[in-house]
């Protein structure tokens, strides 16, 4: 759950100032999310907790309302995770670590439990769809997820093996973060449609840069909401 600045401050029954001030010392945890700043409910609680300080949060302002995520579109989601080439790994835990370590909009705690939780669902089954194509995702959302859903394109140094249906080896990862399963539904669907046309495959095959891949990717997008 998370908590804006306001909030958090009646929760703690402190003035906002007072927070402001220990966010500037770094006594407090806080996650930023461009020039604002969100407090984890599970976390605060805690820290409140360990310091002798009250936590109530008021029924006034409820905080479920912030977890309510507009559903997104696939372009704008790949473009906050942006594109990167020559990831490199030899295996599925070395290619999903070398990916995990270009998410740098996480911090790195955050990044080594997505880690863990990527391996984990890849013990499950294999994310490789076919056509050298994987689309790695936690099975559960990260306990401190990132504000937007976000999809970070990886096209592979060298294709490897990711034990996927058709035995084809991966060259391209779409590492896919959300906050909730139904944004992640939503998001998944709209890949698909892109990655079930031959077209698209060869396209990715070529390795495009970033600019390109968005306005391909936008192309579909508008065919599918002309449906």
């Amino acid at each position: 759950m998370k908590l804006p600045m306001k909030t958090a401050a009646e929760a703690l029954d402190l003035p906002a100032s007072t927070l402001e001030r220990w966010i500037r010392q770094g006594r407090i945890p806080v996650q930023r999310s461009g020039d604002a700043v969100i407090f984890s409910q599970p976390t605060l609680e805690k820290w409140a907790a360990l310091h002798s300080l009250p936590f109530t949060l008021h029924e006034t302002e409820p905080p479920q309302q912030l977890l309510t995520a507009p559903l997104d579109s696939l372009v704008s989601a790949m473009q906050r995770g942006k594109v990167c080439h020559g990831v490199g790994g030899n295996n599925v835990e070395s290619v999903l670590q070398s990916a995990v370590s270009h998410v740098d909009f996480l911090p790195a705690d955050m990044r080594e439990e997505l880690l863990t939780k990527l391996i984990d669902r890849e013990h499950l089954a294999s994310t490789g769809i076919g056509n050298g194509i994987a689309i790695p995702h936690p099975r559960d959302p990260l306990s401190q997820p990132p504000e937007q859903a976000m999809i970070t394109t990886c096209f592979l140094e060298t294709p490897v093996s990711f034990n996927a249906i058709d035995d084809q080896p991966v060259f391209v990862l779409f590492l896919l973060i959300s906050q909730t399963v139904k944004l992640h539904l939503h998001l998944l669907s709209r890949l698909s449609y892109c990655i079930r046309n031959n077209e698209f495959v060869e396209f990715l095959r070529t390795r495009p840069d970033a600019a390109a891949l968005f306005e391909r990717v936008s192309v579909f997008e508008t065919r599918l909401d002309d449906y």
